[in-house]
């Protein structure tokens, strides 16, 4: 272990109860880390070595009938303690910490008398595995449970993959092992885990530990017989499950994540193995991968950058200085337009007004946010109240002087220089001085727009990425005229509509769009070359995108993307180039690249082939991944240098919300470092040795 790193020890507390009806005494164990509720519990070395000399007390307990686990209010254990984790880098040292949660937990299931888990709130991975080595298991309604260890690169290793499909089935293993960790990392509720089998009792309210005593000497009297699933062992039923999961890997994973992998091959063996065979399986799977690029990867995707840097962005004054925002103006009724409207009366539930040239387009616009509204509504996201209310907050107008009301405006007009500086010169007309004027701009220079206006200090850059509800990065561009007031409402106003905030300099492209595209124009270029373009994506997704760029552009718009690849190329002419089969396309009013047969089989339009000129000197798909790849590694070095962010985690953090590189990658930097691509282009690494890897 670093010395830099120290364990938040969760304690464990041991306490005689005597349980209802005359059942007994039981030793409660009770896991707090002394911090307040807000600060969950974690599992590192002292905290399991600690929990096991908890576990000998109360099993020592004279004439105790059973043994209970529970913790600090609201919540029970989040898991490992990761931080801990990444300090590993010993293999021996990794198999010990494998093997020490196999040993503590495993005692639960294998003592003298009974063990119940009262899980209380959360529980994540190894707070989740202590209830199943336990004999049973309560939960509180509230309750969320997860093994989300798929999803940073690890396994759950303390038993969960094999006691999982041991109690609950193949199919429900993959589902909580594999599926959930690469949805999202979704959860169970307390009542999925109760029909799913993974728990025995659920209880509302204040007094669920005493509910949950009571149901115990209730199960130790013989009063309640805990009814299990009956587990299908077929081998088909088995193989089934693990090919389902497989194909959720392929879908939802990308298949990017080795880990997901050992996991569904360890259910598949948690057929016929038994419980020693599963664990020392466990074992030696979870300490290569706690060693691995891959975990780390994970892990600093996840933490680092998810949480730590997404919850504090760099560059955001202090947040004091934020002024409220009652009303919101959205300029233009288009498509874009009319999601940010509905982005803004959804999130914040107030009120927001469109404007637009004419009434038929705001119609339009409206008639939109009302149809998306119903789908939420279809849907159970919202309830009716809301999906009425949301409806009622989103008017339009042909008037910007009804804007004259409103705490911040953001425009989204055609991605002229011209027609920006116009309406910006019109709102200030209407807005009362400190209204916070906002572009959706992609590429253009926000200090342009705002040159000629009375107040350029109220203007910042606010670039959302498409489609917007889904899409979680937002760019946020101040000028060098932009005052802090200004700039910390943008990031509060950002922080409301729950996107992932980054702070970047006024520069053309800001940060995705200025390394994607520098990217992306390599893939292109290729293709200007002679590269077929099937092999041309086949590269792009080998250097880490999610897609292929000729799957990418049509999504955002053929048009769009040479406009904002043109503007780059005026301001870094020997770097970004245009074009010609591109500029053709769009000539053409072409919109797509490939079509589609009956069978969902993808070929590029012939029409296209026929637009688009080629040379004479196609590249390999890998030649296509390594151009993709020095590309990125050139352009990042100038942006850092350039001050265009605050920190190459800024870079790793808005490509993968911004571009979709997935977690296992740890970001597109630590990428380039791994594979020496950063310090064969620029001489240097990006980040330390260790960053998001394992090796030096």
């Amino acid at each position: 272990m670093s010395e830099e790193y120290k364990e938040v020890v969760t304690h464990s507390k041991v306490r005689e109860v005597e349980l209802p009806l005359g059942a007994g005494r039981m030793a409660l164990i009770t896991l707090h880390n002394g911090l307040d509720i807000m600060k969950p519990n974690s599992l590192g070395e002292q905290t399991l070595l600690e929990f096991d000399e908890a576990i000998t007390a109360a099993f020592a307990v004279p004439g105790v009938v059973a043994v209970g686990v529970t913790s600090k209010p609201f919540s029970f254990v989040v898991g490992a303690d990761l931080k801990g984790i990444t300090h590993i880098s010993d293999h021996a040292d990794a198999i010990a910490t494998a093997q020490l949660g196999h040993r503590v937990f495993r005692r639960l299931s294998e003592g003298p008398v009974p063990s119940f888990t009262f899980f209380n709130g959360i529980a994540l991975g190894g707070g989740l595995e202590i209830g199943l080595n336990s004999t049973y298991r309560t939960a509180a309604s509230p309750a969320r449970f997860a093994l989300p260890e798929v999803a940073i690169g690890l396994i759950p290793g303390w038993g969960g993959n094999w006691l999982t499909p041991n109690l609950v089935g193949a199919d429900h293993a993959v589902t909580v092992v594999v599926e959930n960790p690469l949805n999202n990392n979704k959860m169970l509720s307390a009542k999925q885990a109760l029909d799913m089998g993974l728990m025995d009792a659920v209880f509302d309210g204040a007094d669920f530990l005493a509910e949950s005593l009571l149901w115990a000497a209730k199960v130790l009297q013989g009063d309640i017989t805990v009814q299990r699933p009956e587990i299908d062992r077929s081998e088909e039923t088995w193989a089934a499950a693990v090919a389902r999961g497989r194909h959720v890997h392929e879908t939802k994973g990308r298949g990017v994540s080795p880990n997901a992998d050992l996991a569904l091959d360890m259910i598949e063996a948690a057929r016929t193995n038994s419980k020693d065979e599963g664990f020392a399986l466990e074992d030696k799977h979870l300490a290569d991968l706690i060693v691995s690029d891959t975990a780390r990867a994970n892990i600093y995707a996840a933490f680092e950058l998810a949480q730590r840097r997404a919850k504090r962005p760099a560059g955001a004054p202090d947040k004091s200085l934020a002024r409220p925002v009652t009303k919101v103006g959205v300029v233009g009724a288009g498509l874009m337009a009319s999601q940010l409207a509905l982005l803004f009366a959804r999130q914040m539930l107030i009120p927001v007004t469109i404007t637009d040239l004419d009434q038929d387009r705001i119609d339009k616009g409206l008639a939109y946010v009302s149809s998306e509204v119903d789908k939420l509504l279809s849907k159970g996201r919202i309830d009716s109240d809301k999906a009425n209310r949301i409806k009622a907050l989103v008017t339009g107008s042909t008037d910007k002087a009804d804007f004259a009301d409103a705490d911040f405006v953001i425009e989204a007009v055609f991605e002229r220089m011209d027609v920006k500086q116009q309406v910006f010169g019109e709102l200030e007309e209407h807005v009362k001085p400190d209204c916070v004027l906002a572009t959706n701009t992609s590429s253009l220079s926000v200090a342009e727009m705002a040159k000629d206006l009375q107040y350029p200090e109220r203007v910042v850059g606010f670039h959302f990425f498409t489609p917007v509800a889904v899409m979680p990065l937002l760019e946020i561009a101040p000028t060098d005229k932009t005052d802090e007031p200004t700039l910390s409402t943008a990031f509060a106003v950002g922080k409301a509509l729950k996107k992932t905030c980054v702070w970047s300099k006024d520069e053309t492209g800001f940060i995705v769009n200025r390394l994607l595209l520098r990217a992306l124009g390599e893939a292109i270029a290729t293709v200007d070359e002679g590269t077929p373009f099937e092999l041309a994506d086949q590269g792009v997704t080998k250097a880490g995108f999610p897609m292929g760029v000729f799957i990418l552009l049509p999504m955002t718009g053929l048009a769009v993307g040479m406009h904002t690849g043109d503007s780059l190329a005026a301001r870094f002419p020997d770097r970004f180039g245009k074009s010609p089969g591109l500029a053709a396309l769009v000539e053409a009013g072409k919109t797509q690249i490939y079509q589609w047969d009956s069978q969902g089989n993808a070929s590029v339009d012939p029409e296209v082939l026929a637009l688009w000129p080629q040379g004479d000197s196609p590249s390999t798909a890998d030649q296509v991944a390594q151009r993709v790849k020095e590309a990125m590694a050139d352009e990042a070095r100038r942006m850092i240098d350039e001050g265009v962010v605050k920190s190459p985690m800024d870079i790793d953090l808005s490509m993968m919300f911004g571009a979709g590189l997935p977690p296992p990658y740890g970001g597109v930097l630590p990428m380039l470092d791994r594979e020496g691509v950063s310090k064969k282009v620029t001489g240097t690494r990006f980040h330390p040795p260790g960053v998001a890897s394992a090796g030096n």
